[in-house]
């Protein structure tokens, strides 16, 4: 991300208003400043030249003035940079989560990535707004105003100001390129203990079972002195390029102190202006040389509000161009993929299936392990981006498509509640005989309703879950009479009895003139099916 990404100002107009802030507290800050240097510089000569008492009053008046106005306007910087920062922030998780609904499965990276990103990530915004961007726009307004003010009161200053001046930029992009690599290895170092830690958390009472909880040490331990690592290096550039940058404005402001001290033994220039200028010229080169030590600090909120902004403008999946609500499917199809095609990181998963489901019809999807099967039914969902067009009941857009059936996906996600809560779950009224109904028809009659289950199931065998899920798809279904169900594997955990049984409820939800697709290897499945379309794992040469 570019120092003022457009993207950024784009997304949060909070950062607009913030700009508008600063450039006005810039203003008042050169003027500050000219008047700080011009009442210092009368007062001192004015003591030299034994002025009067009133005369020296004015000019004392005049100097702690400035210094109060300088003092409020950095007070104002860090309250505008706090404000700011959190405005953006909110902002910007706004519209990435925005995003995310609109497309959950766009690859824009882990979910780990992701939330490290949209969660500390854009809280490291606050060095960005509150010190990065201050010395930005000081940079911009009040360097010129302070050069223009020596100019006028000694044009050769005002030359070597010029002439020297654009060095310090140079310095800094070089050391930027620099920092923005190490940077952004350390926040892959980051994200990658992040990912480590979850997953290790995740997986925890599996390895405690197993008796290997501790194996899992050295890793942590590794990647954490990785992390640390790269930190130590991001700190000894940081070093290094703040040192650059004092050495470079030193020599600058060197070089006019000694051309106005040869000048002044010469006596060739007042005392009055030379004085002027020797306060002014550190001043020109302090916002440049704060910039690049701020610049940093805020490395990270930088690298994180890139990846936010890069997460919030990836496009959308296709769309067809028929209007939503606009039934374009043929006679009695209610699931039509045309042309479909699934990608991941490059590498095709699914190429080119064209599959068509009828009302009243149940149709499995056969094929080996990693054939893309689960992928037909995410790009289905909107989950993940596909090429090709997909009408649900003449819906192509995601979100209308998912209004349109119910599904259960291979993984059960159940959240903490009863057994009741979870089947009825998005309904606002929920019937106590729909949800034995549905858990009946799932074969899930062994769970009783008002059972009470923790995260992800907890308190139900593997099986159970699935069933519970399935039980919900099923209660979705006839709740809001939906025309369409997708499964995946739903009896890849069950015994042959329960898996008669929910063959049997896919049988007669056919009859009822519903669309069923099943993604199986189970046989029982494939031979109720009505038809079974077998989708090849694709081969990649190379």
């Amino acid at each position: 991300m570019r120092p003022l990404d457009p993207a950024l100002l784009r997304h949060a107009r909070s950062a607009r208003g913030y700009l508008a802030v600063g450039a006005l507290l810039a203003a008042v800050q050169a003027l500050a400043i000219l008047a700080f240097a011009w009442s210092l510089q009368s007062l001192v000569v004015g003591l030299i030249g034994g002025a009067s008492l009133e005369s020296l009053s004015t000019w004392t008046a005049w100097f702690a003035a400035a210094v109060v106005v300088r003092a409020l306007v950095a007070w104002g910087w860090d309250a505008a940079g706090t404000i700011g920062a959190a405005a953006v922030a909110s902002e910007l998780r706004l519209a990435a989560l925005r995003a995310l609904g609109r497309a959950p499965g766009r690859r824009a990276g882990s979910t780990v990535d992701t939330a490290v990103a949209v969660g500390g990530g854009l809280d490291a915004l606050q060095p960005y707004f509150g010190r990065f961007l201050p010395q930005l726009v000081a940079t911009v307004v009040v360097v010129p105003t302070l050069v223009v003010a020596v100019w006028i009161a000694d044009p050769l200053s005002g030359l070597i100001l010029v002439i020297v001046l654009p060095l310090v930029p140079v310095f800094m992009v070089l050391i930027g390129l620099v920092t923005r690599a190490v940077q952004e290895r350390q926040w892959e170092a980051l994200t990658h203990l992040s990912r480590q830690f979850l997953e290790l958390v995740g997986g925890l009472s599996t390895l405690i079972v197993h008796g290997r909880q501790h194996r899992q040490e050295h890793r942590i331990r590794a990647d954490t002195d990785d992390y640390r690592v790269r930190t130590m290096r991001v700190l000894r550039v940081t070093f290094l390029s703040s040192f650059v940058l004092e050495l470079a404005a030193s020599l600058s402001v060197a070089l006019v102190a000694v051309s106005i001290g040869l000048r002044l033994v010469d006596g060739a220039m007042a005392f009055s202006a030379g004085l002027f200028v020797l306060l002014l010229a550190p001043e020109v080169f302090l916002p440049v040389r704060n910039v690049g030590a701020q610049f940093h600090a805020s490395a990270e909120g930088i690298t994180a509000a890139r990846n936010v902004l890069a997460l919030i403008d990836a496009p959308d999946e296709e769309r067809s161009d028929a209007p939503a609500g606009e039934t374009v499917a043929a006679d009695d199809a209610v699931l039509d993929l045309r042309g479909v095609s699934v990608e991941y990181d490059g590498r095709a998963a699914v190429e080119g299936l064209d599959l068509v489901v009828h009302r009243g019809e149940l149709v499995a999807l056969g094929g080996p392990s990693g054939a893309g099967k689960s992928s037909v039914l995410g790009a289905v969902l909107g989950f993940v981006p596909h090429e090709g067009e997909i009408l649900v009941d003449g819906r192509a857009d995601a979100a209308d498509r998912r209004g349109r059936l119910a599904w259960a996906s291979q993984e059960a996600v159940l959240l903490p509640g009863t057994v009741a809560e979870n089947v009825a779950l998005g309904e606002q009224r929920a019937d106590p005989d729909a949800v034995r109904r549905a858990l009946r028809d799932a074969a899930s009659d062994d769970v009783a309703p008002e059972q009470a289950i923790g995260a992800r199931g907890d308190g139900l065998s593997g099986g159970q879950s699935d069933r519970v899920a399935i039980a919900r798809a099923l209660h979705r279904l006839h709740a809001r009479d939906l025309p369409l169900l997708l499964l995946d594997e739903p009896t890849a955990a069950t015994d042959p009895g329960r898996e008669a049984r929910l063959v049997q409820t896919l049988r007669a939800l056919a009859r009822e003139g519903r669309a069923v697709l099943v993604v199986s290897h189970r046989p029982a499945v494939l031979e109720a099916a009505d038809r079974v379309v077998r989708i090849e794992a694709v081969t990649h040469v190379g």
